[in-house]
């Protein structure tokens, strides 16, 4: 861990927010070498490094591939069912899709999501463990190191669901899962279990709550206490605590109007929306080019992958859905019959494939930028639902999943569906919600499914013939990478 989780640069991202800081500042810390110390000195210098831990969420790492947390959204894609490469198009995210990278322990697909979320997590820290000496108003500190904290927490989660053995709601979790960093070190570290990751993960979310509380965040790249509420929410469900996880979301999404139809169809490229909770947008001086998550996701940026290769639905979940959802709308089962908003729209080099989605638009042909996605209320909708027919609560589950699903299919009539039926119902309306927004890896994980392809529109020519993994395969583990092992003598790798 001493090179991979703390000399990939602790401080790049605070170098990079602080570089905007004034000029007396800037005259005394030179930008490339920003101290943990001049970082905490006051609430404004705290702020610009917090404002770069955001922006880490969308600055491109090493391949094309690697945009932040918008190639770990589309990497968890590849590797569930939902999403369908309908061509090669220019190679990239296919060997992700045959399930070959994240099993490569000297690939870049293993030491991407690593590095990406630690590095996070080395800034959090320095946020939360040095803030005590801070000059400035006490409250917009603490909300600070709230923030830092959801950071940490949330950084911790996705890492242990990807290089860890899934979390067993029956107990037992002592099974291997990630170092946990509390502090900033160059120290290898060993593995923490599940348990203890889940343990603290809780802590820092319920910490964050606290300070949060009463704050209101600049925009909605920021976290607030809603946020930190639904990503409780997300912790809970994993961990099978359905009581809680069903609390959580209906409190996270307060506020959080739904949007109506014809918003749904207008690209989901704007996290101004009601609907949106937490998200980020990307100014036009910062634009992303061919790193960003419309490059790869979205119907109309004129890319070589997209035009080679439009992302379609599985045919199996399309015909699952009412024709009336405008969840199914979205989808051009021909690839020709697309009703584009005004301004939108292909080029005559846009391959048409079957089952092709627009739910993604970039803000244009030649602009791949889009705000994106990272938490919308209905998610808390669905993960309500389906926590209450875990539990038995059948009729508030039909309830709330209603509730969604009125809004997204006027001629909807509430589920008469009970126990595992009903939990199937919900699930296919999560998928379908959720598609393209990194999910579905994570889910079918944590309910320890298995992967199955058949039956639809995967092509074995793009998939290597990869169309099962069993539940509870050891692929469902990603390796940790070699560059990791090198460097931490303490580190141990998962079953190769």
């Amino acid at each position: 861990m001493k090179k991979i989780i703390y000399s990939l640069i602790i401080f790049l991202v605070l170098a990079v927010s602080v570089s905007s800081c004034k000029k007396d500042y800037m005259n005394t810390v030179p930008t490339s070498a920003v101290s943990a110390e001049s970082v905490t000195l006051s609430a404004d210098n705290m702020m610009l490094a917090l404002n770069g831990i955001h922006r880490s969420l969308y600055i491109q790492y090493s391949s094309q591939g690697e945009g932040g947390i918008f190639g770990i959204m589309i990497l968890r894609e590849m590797l569930g069912e939902d999403v369908v490469m309908t061509e090669a198009g220019n190679g990239w995210y296919n060997n992700a899709y045959k399930w070959v990278d994240h099993r490569n322990q000297n690939g870049g697909n293993t030491l991407y999501p690593w590095r990406v979320y630690y590095r996070i997590i080395a800034n959090a820290n320095v946020l939360i463990n040095g803030y005590e000496n801070a000059s400035g108003d006490p409250a917009k500190i603490k909300a600070i190191v709230g923030q830092a904290l959801v950071y940490r927490a949330w950084a911790h989660f996705e890492l242990v669901q990807l290089y860890g053995k899934r979390y067993n709601p029956a107990g037992g979790n002592s099974q291997l899962g990630v170092p946990y960093m509390l502090v900033s070190t160059t120290e290898g570290q060993a593995r923490n279990t599940v348990e203890e990751v889940y343990t603290q993960i809780n802590a820092d979310l319920d910490q964050a709550i606290i300070n949060l509380t009463g704050y209101t965040r600049a925009n909605r790249s920021h976290f607030n206490v809603d946020v930190a509420k639904g990503i409780k929410a997300r912790v809970a469900l994993v961990q099978g605590k359905y009581t809680e996880a069903a609390t959580f979301a209906a409190a996270a999404r307060t506020g959080y109007p739904l949007m109506n139809k014809a918003t749904y169809k207008l690209g989901f490229n704007d996290y101004k929306i009601g609907e949106w909770m937490w998200g980020c947008t990307v100014i036009e001086d910062q634009t992303l080019y061919f790193y960003h998550f419309g490059a790869y996701m979205s119907r109309n940026f004129s890319s070589t992958n997209i035009r080679t290769n439009p992302k379609a639905m599985f045919s199996v979940l399309y015909n699952a859905l009412p024709a009336t959802d405008v969840r199914k709308e979205l989808i051009s089962v021909n690839g020709n019959t697309h009703v584009f908003p005004a301004g939108y729209g292909l080029l005559s080099s846009h391959l048409k494939r079957p089952y092709t989605s627009q739910k993604f638009l970039s803000f244009a042909n030649a602009d791949s930028r889009m705000d994106v996605p990272f938490m919308r209320a209905a998610e808390m909708y669905l993960i309500e639902a389906e926590a209450k027919a875990r539990s038995g609560q059948d009729g508030a589950a039909q309830q709330v999943l209603y509730d969604l699903n009125i809004v997204r299919n006027t001629d909807y009539t509430k589920s008469a569906s009970t126990g595992t039926a009903l939990i199937d119902e919900i699930m296919i309306y999560r998928r379908a919600e959720l598609w393209g927004e990194g999910f579905r890896y994570n889910d079918l994980k944590r309910l320890n499914l298995p992967l199955d392809r058949t039956g639809g529109n995967h092509r074995d020519v793009l998939n290597a013939g990869l169309f099962q993994v069993p539940a509870g395969d050891l692929r469902w583990e990603f390796l940790i990478h070699q560059s990791e092992l090198d460097a931490n003598p303490l580190m141990v790798q998962n079953d190769l």
